[in-house]
């Protein structure tokens, strides 16, 4: 069945056809900088933040096991570093590295001319009024 012009998707079936182009355009960065995009996510978590691997964990809404896979990895290609916390040995504070830094905002910038390109023929209003509703959709504070 074809849609008119002017007609829009139901609600469900446009933001699933959404969350599948911007997947699309996530998956496209990572392929560019040569990172997972649980690598990806875990850059992104760390910038301007250390937390502790079980803060990671929630943060990332993973099983700590996950966590310390995922960083075990990202430690070894250099992206991120592990400091010891001074009031508990048993734990750790994850940090970027300089070249985690560089490939998060990298990776961040790919995405983001992505995703300019695929809003390119919206108006600028409409433009500003999709990143409004997404953010109440997604229940962020802007």
């Amino acid at each position: 069945m074809s849609r008119d012009q002017g007609e829009s998707l139901p609600l469900t079936d446009a933001l699933v056809q959404l969350s599948f182009l911007v997947q699309s355009v996530i998956e496209k960065a990572c392929a560019e900088h040569g990172t997972s995009a649980g690598q990806a996510r875990l850059l992104g978590v760390l910038e301007g933040r250390s937390p502790a691997m079980t803060e990671l964990a929630a943060l990332l809404g993973v099983e700590r096991a996950s966590v310390t896979g995922l960083v075990d990895r990202a430690e070894r290609r250099g992206l991120v570093r592990r400091t010891p916390n001074p009031g508990d040995r048993r734990a750790s504070h994850v940090h970027l590295t300089d070249q985690g830094r560089q490939t998060e905002a990298a990776f961040r910038a790919s995405v983001a001319r992505r995703i300019e390109s695929l809003t390119a023929g919206l108006p600028p209003a409409d433009r500003s009024r999709l990143a409004r509703l997404a953010t109440r959709v997604l229940g962020v504070e802007a």
